[in-house]
C-alpha cells in the first residue's frame, strides 16, 4: 500500500509541455515539490476543469518551487490534440498508456482501465507529502492542493483552514 512519507514511486513517461513531446522521469525534479496528479481522460467533462484550474494557477505553484505533472492513461496524440482544443497547458501532461504509474500509485480505476482522480504532493526529498483520491465524478481543488502545498512548506502544525498569511491561524502567533 503506497504511504506517507514513502519514496514517490518512481516514474518515467513521455509528456507534452509546449507543444514539444519528451520523456520526463519524476526524479529529476528532486529537489523541488512536485503536484503530480492522475486524472480519468482527455476528452471528457470533468476533467478540462482541472486542467484549466492548475494551468491559471501554474505561476502560483512556480512561485513555490513547485512543479505540476498531469497524468493520464491517455496517448501522446491525444494529449497533443486535447492540450491544442484546450488553448495550451502550461506544464507536462504525462502519457501513462501502460498504466505503469497508476498502478504504482495504486489509483488505476480496474472497472474502467482508468486512473482515479489523484493528487499526491512530492516533497523536495522525493517522498509521499500529501495524498488525495476522489471519485471520477468530483473535481478536486486548485485552491486546496495550494493551501496544503503552504501548509506542507511551513513544515509547522497548521489547523483546519489554515491559510498562509492569515494571522488568526498561524501557529507561531499562537500562545
Amino acid at each position: 500500500m503506497i504511504r506517507l512519507n514513502a519514496p514517490a514511486p518512481e516514474l518515467t513517461l513521455d509528456g507534452i509541455a509546449g507543444g514539444e513531446v519528451r520523456s520526463y522521469r519524476l526524479s529529476a525534479f528532486r529537489g523541488r515539490w512536485v503536484v503530480l496528479f492522475f486524472y480519468p481522460a482527455d476528452f471528457t467533462f470533468v476533467c478540462p476543469t482541472e486542467i484549466r484550474g492548475f494551468h491559471a494557477r501554474r505561476a502560483e505553484f512556480a512561485e513555490r518551487d513547485c512543479q505540476i505533472l498531469g497524468v493520464s492513461v491517455d496517448d501522446i496524440e491525444s494529449h497533443r490534440a486535447w492540450v491544442t482544443e484546450l488553448g495550451g497547458v502550461g506544464f507536462p501532461l504525462l502519457s501513462d498508456p501502460e498504466r505503469v504509474a497508476a498502478r504504482a500509485y495504486e489509483v488505476l480505476n480496474e472497472a474502467d482501465d482508468r486512473a482515479f482522480r489523484a493528487t499526491f504532493v512530492i516533497g523536495p526529498e522525493g517522498r509521499l507529502a500529501y495524498l488525495v483520491v476522489s471519485p471520477m465524478n468530483v473535481g478536486r481543488s486548485v485552491d486546496e492542493t495550494l493551501r496544503v502545498l503552504d501548509a506542507l512548506r511551513t513544515g509547522r502544525l497548521c489547523p483546519a483552514d489554515w491559510r498562509a498569511g492569515d494571522p488568526t491561524l498561524d501557529p507561531a502567533l499562537q500562545y
